[in-house]
C-alpha cells in the first residue's frame, strides 16, 4: 500500500495575526488616513514586550467603508500493620483506662460546580450606581479599593469605565451594562425604514472578513430590534427582515424590520470596562451591545484582575481581552455571541482563562479558517493555562496559541463543535495540551476551509518546538492530530521551526471522510527524523485497513504506520 497522494499545494500562510491594512477611499469630507498602529495580536519584531494601546482608545481615522480541573487516580498505598510489644504493667503502677478511639470526621462530598455567569456572583455591598446615574462619574469619583454596586436594571455606559487600583464593580441583581443607544424617529420609505445622523464619521479597516469581496465585517456598530441582533449587509438593495446596512457617505441606517411598537437600539460605545490599574475585580454584570473595534475588547483586563462570575455577549469584537495583564483571572463566565472572538490574551504573564463557557462568538462575518475568529486566542504570552472551559460553537478556531507563546498549558477543556479547528498550537514553545475533550470541530466550510492534513484537526500542533500533547480524547473532528512544519521566518527565538513534538497517551477516533492523524511539511520546513513522536495513544478506526495516517503526503494503513516506525506502542481497534 503506501499510496501516494496528489501533492497539496505549499502556499504557506502568513501568521494569522498580522494583519494588514486595506486602503479605503475617502470621500472628499474625509481627512487623509492616519499611519495604521500595530493590532493588539500583531508580532513584534523584536522580542521585548511590546506596550499596547488597546484599540478602542485609539482616535478614529476617517475613511469610507466599501460598504474541571484533571482528574488522576492515585495508586492504593496499603499501609504497614504495626505490631506494638505488649510490655508488662509494673506492679506499683495502677493502669489507666484508655481514651475511647475518636470517630474519623467524613470528607464532604464536593457539590455540583458553580455555573458560570451572573448568577454565582456573591452580594455586593458598597456604593450603589442606580440605572439613572452616570457609572463613569461613579467610578472616578470612588476612591481605590471600594467596591461599586450596580443596582438592578439598565445602565446606559457612554464612555469607558475605568476603575482605580483595587475596586469592585459588581451586581447581585442583574446589572446590564449597555453600550447601545435608542433609535428614533424612523421613515418609511419603499418598503424599508431609516433613520438618519446616527452613524460616527467613517473610520479605517481593521481585519479580515469570510467575505472578502463587501468586506463589512470590520464595522463596529450593530443594532437590535427587541434584542434581537440583526445581520449587517452591504447595501441598500440587500435590507431584508433581520437585517440592516450603514449607510456612511448619508449618515443613515436602513432596517427591514418594521420599529412602530418594537425597541431599536445601535451600540456605540468602543468599551465597557477597561484601564491600567491594578487588582480590580468584575462580578455579576451583564456586558452587551459595545461598538468594539477588531481585535479589541468589551472588557480590558490589566494587571492582577479577577474578573469573574459576568455574562459578556453580543459585542462587536472580543468579549474579554488580558492586555498585560500579569497574574489575571478570567473565570466562571459567559462569554457569547460576541462578533469576533470570545476571549483574546495579549502580552501577558502567568494568565488564567478558566471554567468559562464561551461559545457562539464570531457573529458578524471574520474569517473563520484563519483570522483570530473563534472561541480563545493568546499570544505573545508567557506560562499560565487556559483549563476546564466549554468552548463551544464558534465559528472558528476553539482555542488558538499563535505567535511566541511560551510555557502555556492548555488542559481540560472540553471544545465541540467548532468551525475550525479544536486546538490549534502555532509559533510557540514549550506548550502542554493534556486531558482535553476534543469532538466536531474543523468541519466548517467557507473561504479557506478543507479537509486535509494542511487544514488542521481536532489538534493542530504548527511549527512549534518541545509541545506534548497528551490524554487528549479526540473524536470524530476533520482530522485527528495533525502536524505541520511551514516555513514560518524569523521571530525572536530565531527561525521559527517544528521540533520535539511528542504525542501520547491519546485516545482518537477516526472513521469518516479522510480524516487522518500525522505529517505535512512545505520545502522549506523540512522536519528532521525523530523530531515528531507519537507512542502509547488509542485509536478507534473504521477499519484497520482504512488509510487514517499520513507522513508527507503519503498514506498508511494502521499496519503500515507501525511498521513506519511510529504508534509502535499504540492501541488500533474497531468499533
Amino acid at each position: 500500500m503506501n499510496k501516494l497522494v496528489t501533492a497539496l499545494a505549499a502556499t504557506t500562510l502568513g501568521t494569522a495575526t498580522v494583519v494588514a491594512a486595506v486602503g479605503m477611499t475617502s470621500p472628499a469630507t474625509a481627512t487623509p488616513p492616519a499611519a495604521l498602529t500595530a493590532a493588539p495580536y500583531g508580532p513584534s519584531p523584536t522580542p521585548p514586550r511590546p506596550t499596547v494601546v488597546p484599540a478602542s482608545t485609539q482616535e478614529p481615522v476617517v475613511t469610507t467603508p466599501t460598504v474541571p480541573s484533571p482528574t488522576f487516580t492515585l495508586p492504593t498505598v496499603e499501609r504497614p500493620t504495626i505490631t506494638i510489644p505488649t510490655i508488662p504493667r509494673r506492679p506499683s503502677i495502677q493502669a489507666t483506662t484508655p481514651s475511647p478511639t475518636p470517630t474519623p470526621t467524613p470528607t464532604p462530598t464536593p457539590g455540583p460546580p458553580v455555573k458560570p455567569g451572573p448568577s454565582g456572583a456573591p452580594a455586593c455591598s458598597g456604593v450603589l450606581v442606580k440605572p439613572t446615574d452616570n457609572a463613569a462619574d461613579v467610578v472616578d469619583n470612588t476612591p481605590a479599593g471600594s467596591t461599586i454596586c450596580f443596582a438592578a436594571g439598565l445602565h446606559r455606559i457612554d464612555r469607558p469605565l475605568r476603575p482605580k487600583a483595587k475596586q469592585t464593580l459588581g451586581s447581585d441583581q442583574g446589572a446590564v451594562l449597555t453600550g447601545s443607544v435608542p433609535l428614533t424617529g424612523w421613515t418609511a420609505d419603499g418598503g424599508d425604514w431609516v433613520v438618519k445622523g446616527v452613524l460616527p464619521e467613517p473610520y479605517r479597516q481593521i481585519g479580515q472578513c469570510e467575505d472578502n469581496v463587501t468586506n463589512i465585517c470590520h464595522l463596529r456598530e450593530q443594532v437590535f430590534v427587541n434584542g434581537k441582533h440583526l445581520k449587517r449587509v452591504a447595501s441598500r438593495e440587500l435590507v431584508v427582515p433581520g437585517t440592516f446596512y450603514g449607510d456612511y457617505d448619508n449618515n443613515a441606517v436602513w432596517i427591514g424590520d418594521n420599529p412602530a411598537g418594537r425597541s431599536v437600539e445601535m451600540s456605540k460605545t468602543p468599551t465597557a470596562i477597561d484601564g491600567g490599574q491594578a487588582g480590580v475585580t468584575v462580578r455579576g454584570l451583564t456586558v452587551e451591545h459595545f461598538a468594539s473595534a477588531p481585535q479589541a475588547g468589551a472588557v480590558v483586563l490589566g494587571g492582577g484582575w479577577h474578573v469573574f462570575a459576568n455574562d459578556i455577549r453580543w459585542n462587536h469584537a472580543v468579549g474579554a481581552m488580558l492586555v498585560n495583564a500579569d497574574g489575571a483571572t478570567l473565570e466562571r463566565n459567559l462569554i457569547r455571541f460576541n462578533g469576533q472572538l470570545g476571549v483574546g490574551q495579549y502580552s501577558t504573564t502567568n494568565g488564567t482563562i478558566a471554567d468559562n463557557q464561551v461559545s457562539g462568538n464570531n457573529t458578524d462575518g471574520f474569517w473563520i479558517a484563519d483570522w483570530e475568529s473563534g472561541g480563545i486566542k493568546t499570544t505573545w504570552s508567557n506560562g499560565g493555562s487556559v483549563r476546564g472551559n466549554l468552548i463551544k460553537a464558534n465559528l472558528g478556531v476553539g482555542l488558538w496559541s499563535d505567535a511566541y507563546d511560551d510555557g502555556r498549558t492548555f488542559s481540560d477543556n472540553r471544545i465541540v463543535d467548532n468551525a475550525a479547528d479544536g486546538i490549534r498550537y502555532e509559533i510557540g514553545r514549550n506548550g502542554v495540551i493534556e486531558n482535553n475533550t476534543i469532538t466536531g470541530n474543523g468541519l466548517g466550510t467557507g473561504r479557506g476551509s478543507g479537509r486535509s492534513l494542511w487544514d488542521g484537526g481536532g489538534i493542530n500542533v504548527n511549527t512549534s518546538s518541545n509541545v506534548t500533547v497528551r490524554n487528549n480524547t479526540v473524536a470524530d473532528n476533520v482530522n485527528g492530530i495533525s502536524i505541520q512544519s511551514r516555513t514560518r521566518g524569523n521571530g525572536p527565538w530565531g527561525l521559527n521551526v517544528l521540533r520535539d513534538v511528542v504525542v501520547t497517551g491519546n485516545k482518537v477516533t477516526m472513521k469518516v471522510g479522510t480524516a487522518a492523524t500525522g505529517m505535512v511539511q512545505n520545502s522549506g520546513a523540512a522536519i528532521p527524523t525523530g523530531e515528531v513522536v507519537l507512542k502509547g495513544n488509542n485509536y478507534t478506526l473504521d477499519s484497520l485497513t482504512a488509510d487514517r495516517f499520513q507522513k508527507f503526503g503519503q498514506w498508511f494503513s494502521a499496519t503500515e504506520w507501525q511498521k513506519a516506525g511510529f504508534d509502535t506502542e499504540s492501541q488500533f481497534t474497531t468499533g
